[in-house]
């Protein structure tokens, strides 16, 4: 019975949900970082736009990165 709880225990480890990266906050920068802080920002939320659109389209894992790639260079050209 031992080797079965060890077995759902790993199982249960292995499984659990990755933490995302998390978002810049550049008022906790040094001032002469805080541009550069504040552009990674705006970069990691258009990330995370396209990557929500993505899971919205239902796009393939194999066809994610072509689509993210073509919603982040569509969000470049349109600003």
């Amino acid at each position: 019975m031992k080797p079965l709880l060890f077995i759902a225990a790993v199982a249960l480890l292995a499984s659990a949900p990755a933490h995302s990266q998390t978002l810049v906050d550049p008022s906790k920068v040094a001032p002469e970082y805080r541009e550069a802080a504040e552009k990674r920002r705006a970069e990691q939320l258009r990330q995370r736009e396209c990557a929500l659109k993505a899971d919205l389209e239902k796009v393939l894992p194999r066809d994610r990165t072509a689509f993210l790639t073509h919603c982040l260079e569509t969000m470049a050209a349109g600003q």
